[in-house]
C-alpha cells in the first residue's frame, strides 16, 4: 500500500466521489468523501491529471453524512451515493447539471423546475445480475459488479431493486449454486411488469431435466417467471410458466405497453408515470398540435402524447421496438400515431417523417445525446422542444446547439431522481423558438 496522505473534500465529482487537491495541486478523486470532510487516504491508481484514492481513516465528518442502508455500500459499484441524505443526492445532481450547462453549453435555463422525486427504494424494476460459480469459496456469487469491474460483489441482498428480487439474491446464489449447470448461468436479467416479475437466465449450456426442476420449484414457491436465454436475444424462451407476459400501464392517459424481457424500459416504474406527466405538461400540448417523438422506443411518451393530440410519430432505431410500438397501439386502439425505424445519428432529412412539418418535438435520447438530429431537425414549424436527458453532458452540448444554431430559448430545466442513491442524472429541459 502506498504512503497515506491528508487531504480536504472541497466538492462532489459527477460519478459521486468526493474531490480534493493534494499539496502539489494534482486532484484527487476519493470515493465515498464528501464535501468538508478531511481523511487519510491511500492512492489506489495514479493517472497523468488525478490520482483516485480510498478512504483509510476520516479524521472530520461531514454533518450530512449518514449510514448507507446496504452493507455492500463502498464494495458494489451499484450505488454511490447511499452515505449522502436523498435531499441532498438531488441537490447535488443539480448541481453537476448547472455545471455542464455552463462549462459545455455556454447556456443556463430562464428557470429551475422542481426536483421529481419518488420512492428512494424497492425502485428497479429492470437490471442484470452478474453470477459466476467460484470455486474457492465453493459457492454462486450473484450481484452487481464491483468498482473493479473484473470482480462481482457478493450480495445478500438489494435494497433498490424490487423486493420480489432484492431481497432474494442470497436465495438466488444458493439455488444456482445446487444446479448441475452452477458454472454455466452468467448472468441474469431481470424484467418486472406490473403483474410479473421475469428473471432470464443466460445459460451458457443446455440444462438438464434436474435443473429446469429445481428452477421452476423456486419460480412456483416466489411467484416468479423464468426464462432462459442459451443463445442471442431471440433466444429467450419461458420456463415457467408456458407463456411470460409482461406490460405496464400509463393510467392517466389510458395506456398499458407490452414489452418482452431484454426490451428496454425506464427502470423506475413510479418515476416513469411521474415524468410521463411531467414530460407532457412542459409539451404544452393541444388537441390539434402534430408532434415528432424522436427515440420512441416501445412508445412510452408515443403513446400517451397521442391521447392529446391530432397526431404523433415515433421514431426509434432498433426495429423490434418499433414493431412492438405499432402492437402497442393496436392494443390500446390507437389510430392516431405512425412509427418508423431510422438511425437517427445518421442524417434523416430525406425521410418523409422528416419532412413533414412538427409543431412540437420531443427527445429522449441514449447517453450520447441527439446531435446528429440537429443537422436536419427541428424544422422551422417546430416552436417547443422537451429533451428527457440520461447524461448531463450529452444534453449541455445539444442546449448550446439549439440556442446558437436553431434560435431557441432553453426555458427550463431539472433533474428527476429516477436512480436514487446513484450518481446517474437523469434531467429534462424545455426550449421554445425565440
Amino acid at each position: 500500500m502506498t504512503a497515506l496522505i491528508e487531504v480536504s473534500i472541497t466538492d462532489l465529482a459527477h460519478d459521486g466521489r468526493g474531490v480534493a487537491r493534494r499539496s502539489d495541486g494534482k486532484t484527487v478523486f476519493v470515493a465515498g468523501a464528501l464535501p468538508g470532510e478531511t481523511a487519510r487516504v491511500h492512492i489506489v491508481k495514479r493517472n497523468r491529471h488525478f490520482d483516485e484514492a480510498r478512504i483509510e481513516e476520516l479524521l472530520v465528518r461531514s454533518p450530512q453524512r449518514i449510514e448507507p442502508r446496504c452493507p455492500h455500500f463502498g464494495t458494489c459499484s451499484g450505488c454511490s451515493m447511499q452515505h449522502l441524505p436523498t435531499a441532498a443526492q438531488i441537490a447535488a445532481k443539480q448541481d453537476v447539471l448547472a455545471e455542464n450547462f455552463e462549462r459545455i453549453g455556454k447556456v443556463a435555463p430562464a428557470r429551475w423546475l422542481e426536483p421529481l422525486t419518488g420512492e428512494p427504494w424497492g425502485y428497479r424494476r429492470k437490471g442484470r445480475l452478474s453470477v459466476k460459480w467460484v470455486a474457492k469459496k465453493d459457492k454462486v456469487v450473484v450481484g452487481f459488479r464491483e468498482d473493479n469491474p473484473r470482480f462481482i460483489a457478493d450480495l445478500g441482498q438489494c435494497h433498490t431493486l424490487l423486493p420480489a428480487v432484492g431481497l432474494r439474491i442470497a436465495e438466488l446464489g444458493a439455488l444456482i449454486g445446487g444446479l448441475e449447470a452452477r458454472a454455466d448461468i452468467a448472468q441474469i436479467e431481470i424484467a418486472a411488469g406490473d403483474d410479473t416479475v421475469a428473471l432470464t437466465l443466460r445459460n451458457l449450456r443446455p440444462l438438464s431435466d434436474a435443473d429446469r426442476s429445481a428452477l421452476v420449484e423456486f419460480a412456483r414457491h416466489h411467484g416468479l417467471a423464468i426464462l432462459l436465454q442459451p443463445g442471442g436475444p431471440d433466444s429467450v424462451t419461458p420456463l415457467w410458466p408456458d407463456t411470460v407476459a409482461l406490460s405496464f400501464a400509463i393510467p392517466e392517459f389510458d395506456v398499458d405497453i407490452a414489452f418482452r424481457p431484454l426490451d428496454f424500459i425506464q427502470v423506475n416504474g413510479d418515476m416513469n408515470l411521474r415524468m410521463i406527466h411531467h414530460a407532457l405538461e412542459l409539451l404544452e400540448l393541444a388537441p390539434g398540435d402534430r408532434v415528432l417523438d424522436l427515440f420512441c422506443g416501445l412508445g412510452n411518451f408515443t403513446l400517451p402524447i397521442a391521447r392529446r393530440v391530432a397526431a404523433v410519430t415515433g421514431v426509434e432505431g432498433e426495429a423490434a421496438l418499433v414493431a412492438r410500438s405499432r402492437d402497442n397501439a393496436l392494443r390500446n386502439g390507437i389510430d392516431n400515431a405512425r412509427f418508423f425505424a431510422a438511425d437517427l445519428a445518421v442524417d434523416q432529412r430525406d425521410a418523409p417523417w422528416a419532412r413533414e412539418s412538427w409543431d412540437k418535438l420531443l427527445l429522449d435520447p441514449p447517453r450520447s445525446g441527439a446531435a446528429g438530429v440537429f443537422d436536419y431537425l427541428p424544422r422551422k414549424g417546430t416552436n417547443r422542444i422537451v429533451y428527457v436527458s440520461c447524461h448531463p453532458g450529452s444534453l449541455a452540448r445539444d442546449a448550446g446547439i439549439l440556442v446558437n444554431r436553431h434560435g431557441f430559448r432553453l426555458e427550463a430545466a431539472g433533474v428527476m431522481d429516477m436512480f436514487p442513491h446513484t450518481a446517474h442524472v437523469e434531467s429534462i429541459a424545455t426550449f421554445v423558438r425565440e
